[in-house]
């Protein structure tokens, strides 16, 4: 494997369900936080790639308010257990489904959102080529806490089109 390139962060639209009206149907408590970066003009390899978003400061998210932060965590996961190798790629349909199937999970998702979500999530997906890779990094043994209902799932994508 390559040594991690470096990664630009670009920006990190955030779109949180509670700003829709879902009627009688809840929100679920849900929200969607994108990490856009600008990636190297060389083409290192997929693990390569994983292991600089692993590495970039903008990863140390703890998803719990606190925002990003020189902690040792990504979400409810340690930083140290987690490497490339624990994801697992998926197709592009793939993604979008379980995507759609998470946003839907308790009600119709109004058209408003659904919108918003196409523009942020389903279109970028939809642009890229089939080689992409995409992601989705398991829950467990890498928890910080005992499984739960919730679901926190990561969606890399490694190729596509590099800047200029």
């Amino acid at each position: 494997m390559h040594p991690a390139p470096a990664l630009h962060h670009l920006d990190s639209p955030f779109v949180n369900f509670r700003d829709f009206d879902f009627g009688e149907a809840s929100h679920g408590y849900h929200w969607i936080n994108t990490k856009r970066f600008g990636l190297p003009t060389e083409a290192p390899d997929d693990r390569a790639l994983l292991a600089a978003l692993i590495a970039h400061p903008q990863f140390r998210d703890t998803y719990d308010g606190a925002g990003v932060q020189d902690w040792p965590r990504h979400g409810q996961w340690w930083l140290e257990r987690i490497a490339p190798g624990a994801y697992q790629t998926v197709d592009a349909s793939t993604a979008t489904g379980r995507i759609r199937a998470w946003a839907g999970r308790h009600g119709d998702v109004p058209q408003e959102l659904e919108a918003r979500l196409e523009e942020h999530l389903y279109a970028p997906i939809a642009r890229r080529p089939a080689d992409t890779y995409w992601a989705t990094f398991p829950r467990t043994p890498f928890t910080t806490t005992a499984p739960s209902t919730s679901t926190s799932t990561n969606w890399s994508s490694s190729t596509g089109p590099r800047p200029p």
